[in-house]
């Protein structure tokens, strides 16, 4: 039972590059072809498996003695780890030579990141001890041109890290780490600089294997997030250093420093962003319409929390796609919706109704509600996943936003809070940015990128270029005369949607009225005069029609959106639109 264990184990272990394996070209080996003696077969066969990493097939014909002395998990690891410490990529096989008694010495190239192409050869014996051919396997047969006692180890070194530059061009990073453990590197920008360019320390846990493969040694600086986690195998450079075959030299590289590394941050919209998130706990991010990083502050690309009314954007965007409603549509003025006979009360209590086009710039949720209803759950999340959602964002080390599958959106009152961005709805500042550059860009989602984007390739059309315009208008109205005005620049015309989203809902149940007059019905009414009940959200571009910065803010449990987030989002509004003229 344990055997069958370690062979299904086996089965599942392949080294973790890509080998391509070669297989053996009938008229390319040496030897082989008709007449072939089962030794010599068998040392094709036990080769060959090892160019395609196959241990399995190699286990089951080593000699019964080597598998008493370990165990097919641990074979296959051997292999692996030797694959790595060679910082192999492509395995192929050159040709036999018989030695006699048993003995074969197997040519192969190996193509390595690190040291280029390798001629090396296995040195194989193969003998019949009563229960057929078996290779008689030792430890130096993990790797070819290991001999008797000797096993394969890698000494190698990292060049100084590039230098980042801005936007601008100026330096935005420089120099080692400032300390040792996870640290910043320094910055021309000091404290603002430190959210966008993140941290660098030990390689973690989770990468080891990975950079062990591309040569990169256990005590290396690495990036761990922000701009040196995105852009670290551009930083680092080629590592350099020797590859052994016990104390004999098998093959040597020198290191090579990258060149410093161009990005997209603007250190005055970085300054700007610190500046509007003022120590808050929250996010800020700053993109140009073709998803141009041009600013991070705080958890802007990790931190997950409901998006609130600005998941709005999706949701009319979607009844607009659907034909379930147009911006003229008119809807009864309430302060509440009924779902699966549950109020959900307006912010505040507030009534509110009237055109498709003043619900949303008054972020009416007894219209956006039972909306989201008719449009559906499949709809909805169908959509929310075309503007980014379950989807990794394109940055190494931002959070993927989330929403449930549409099979898993039970019942009106589900539907209806998730159309609002409550329910199980979470969002990034940077995911929620990358909703509003969509309607920035015409209905085209861009990918995030630190670095210069020259031609825009990762777009994926999202809607049509005629809602985007739409959405745009009715955007414009949030902060013409919504929720939003407390964003809105004077000469400056500023499309944006404001998010007050619940992180507690406060609900109460009545009994039914024996009379059989309709009772007070179950509520669930929004707390956001407790402004430590709610994060505030705006998300923005501007100019409108010719956009030319995104703004996403988040603040948690800072009150509503239109009062604290949408001012921040100005600040940063206003530093892009004078840094990018």
């Amino acid at each position: 039972m344990t055997e069958n264990l370690h062979l299904q184990r086996l089965r599942r272990a392949r080294p973790v590059l890509a080998l391509a394996a070669v297989a053996f070209a009938t008229g390319a080996i040496v030897g082989s072809g008709h007449g072939a003696s089962p030794s010599a077969k068998l040392a094709d066969k036990f080769v060959s498996a090892w160019t395609r990493g196959d241990y399995r097939t190699m286990y089951n014909e080593i000699d019964a003695a080597a598998q008493r002395r370990i165990s097919p998990s641990r074979f296959a690891e051997r292999y692996g780890e030797a694959i790595r410490t060679a910082t192999a990529t492509h395995l192929s096989v050159l040709g036999r030579a018989h030695h006699g008694d048993g003995a074969f010495t197997v040519p192969v190239r190996i193509r390595t990141r690190l040291f280029g192409a390798l001629s090396l050869g296995f040195a194989l014996t193969v003998e019949d001890l009563g229960e057929g051919p078996r290779v008689q396997w030792t430890h130096s047969l993990v790797f070819p041109g290991l001999r008797s006692g000797e096993s394969l180890a890698r000494r190698t070194t990292l060049p100084d890290r590039a230098t980042l530059l801005a936007r601008d061009g100026t330096v935005l990073a420089e120099g080692k780490a400032e300390s040792s453990g996870e640290s910043t590197r320094s910055s021309p920008l000091g404290e603002s600089a430190r959210a966008v360019l993140g941290q660098v320390g030990a390689p973690p846990a989770s990468r080891r294997a990975e950079l062990e493969a591309e040569g990169v040694p256990a005590d290396a600086t690495v990036g761990l997030s922000g701009l040196e986690r995105a852009l670290d195998t551009r930083l680092r450079g080629r590592p350099g250093g020797e590859l052994l075959a016990g104390r004999r030299l098998l093959a040597y590289a020198p290191s090579h420093a990258a060149s410093a590394v161009h990005t997209t941050v603007s250190p005055a919209v970085q300054r700007a962003a610190v500046g509007a998130l003022g120590g808050r706990l929250g996010g800020v991010v700053a993109l140009t319409p073709s998803g141009e990083v041009l600013a991070v502050a705080g958890i802007g690309l990790e931190g997950l929390q409901p998006p609130g009314s600005t998941f709005k954007i999706i949701t009319l965007t979607g009844a607009l796609e659907s034909h379930v409603a147009t911006p003229h549509t008119v809807f009864p003025y309430a302060s509440y919706a009924t779902l699966d006979g549950v109020k959900l009360n307006n912010a505040n209590g507030e009534n509110c109704g009237g055109s498709l086009e003043l619900a949303f710039a008054v972020s009416c949720n007894s219209v956006f509600t039972p909306l989201g209803v008719k449009l559906g759950a499949p709809r909805m999340v169908a959509l929310a996943e075309r503007f980014g959602f379950n989807h990794a964002p394109g940055l190494p080390g931002a959070a993927a936003s989330t929403l449930p599958a549409a099979a898993a959106i039970q019942g009106e009152l589900d539907v209806g809070s998730t159309a609002i961005g409550q329910g199980e709805v979470l969002a990034t500042p940077l995911q929620m940015a990358t909703v509003a550059a969509t309607i920035a860009d015409g209905g085209r989602r861009p990918r995030a990128s630190f670095v210069p984007v020259h031609s825009p390739t990762g777009e994926a059309r999202v809607t049509s270029a005629s809602i985007a315009r739409t959405v745009r208008r009715l955007m414009t109205g949030v902060v013409r005369n919504g929720t939003g005005t407390s964003a809105a620049i004077p000469g400056v015309t500023v499309a944006g949607k404001t998010g007050t989203a619940e992180l507690k809902t406060a609900c109460s149940a009545t009994q039914e009225t024996s009379s059989g007059q309709e009772a007070e019905k179950p509520s669930c009414a929004q707390a956001e005069s407790e402004s430590s009940n709610t994060d505030a959200w705006f998300a923005a571009f501007a100019p409108a029609l010719h956009p030319r910065i995104v703004v996403c803010v988040m603040l948690v449990k800072d009150g509503a959106g239109g009062d604290t987030a949408a001012p921040a989002a100005r600040t940063v509004l206003e530093a892009g639109l004078h840094a990018l003229r």
